[in-house]
């Protein structure tokens, strides 16, 4: 839709179905919107005589005392400066500076730096503390990306580690939805000591057949004990 484009209804709801910005954005993405429609969306009303897509084009082509339009001149207008605007209230005026400040603070907003992993050390400093003390067996998985970083630690299941209770229909879910690039296996043995058990290598050896079908890498499955660790690819187990 052109930004200069006059409708001549004053509700949104009131606009014709493929001129009313909300359900575009929802069909079709807040990407494919112009300007003046995602504004029109914080107005959400008009006046008596324009159109909210009009007022909301108006709002965004009024210069403020330093002769700055568009959506760098909605960002240096005060409160003051937006409620002087025909249409335009104290109420819509703090939406508008509202809704600024908000994707001022995002644009700001720093990524967490997510833990990559190297080794099998840099598992077990992420989860040691964590599961050396529990009673109970938990079977957890840290997905990766590409770069081996940590999107995310899923508990898969808790109790007795076997086959029935590690599916890899359980297992995988999760990693099939995030895209993981590859998995890692990790498990407590809480009597403390990490020697993996046979129940342990086989449900590892049949967890790396469905990665392997399913095209996600399964790297390593780390048993913790108290405060001390086996990986069993280290150990040639897996």
């Amino acid at each position: 839709m052109d930004e200069t484009r006059e409708v001549q209804y004053h509700l949104i709801k009131e606009l014709p179905l493929a001129d009313r910005p909300r359900e575009r954005l929802v069909k079709y993405g807040a990407e494919t919107l112009t300007n003046s429609e995602l504004l029109a969306i914080l107005l959400r009303t008009g006046t008596k005589d324009q159109s909210v897509l009009s007022l909301a084009y108006k709002v965004l082509h009024t210069s403020d005392v330093s002769d700055v339009s568009g959506l760098r001149g909605l960002v240096t207008k005060s409160i003051q400066d937006l409620s002087e605007i025909k249409g335009i209230g104290v109420a819509k005026a703090t939406q508008l500076k509202a809704a600024i400040e908000l994707g001022r603070r995002i644009s700001a907003t720093v990524p967490e730096k997510r833990p990559a992993i190297k080794s099998p050390a840099d598992v077990a400093m992420l989860l040691m503390e964590e599961m050396r003390y529990l009673e109970k067996e938990h079977f957890k998985t840290l997905l990766l990306n590409t770069k081996n970083e940590v999107l995310v630690v899923d508990t898969v299941s808790i109790g007795s580690l076997n086959a029935s209770i590690v599916h890899p229909r359980e297992v995988f879910q999760n990693p099939i939805k995030r895209s993981a690039k590859s998995i890692i296996l990790v498990h407590n043995h809480p009597s403390g000591d990490p020697e993996p058990s046979s129940e342990d290598i086989a449900v590892s050896k049949r967890l790396i057949e469905a990665g392997r079908l399913l095209g996600i890498d399964v790297l390593d499955h780390i048993v913790i004990g108290d405060n001390k660790f086996i990986s069993l690819k280290e150990r040639g187990l897996i």
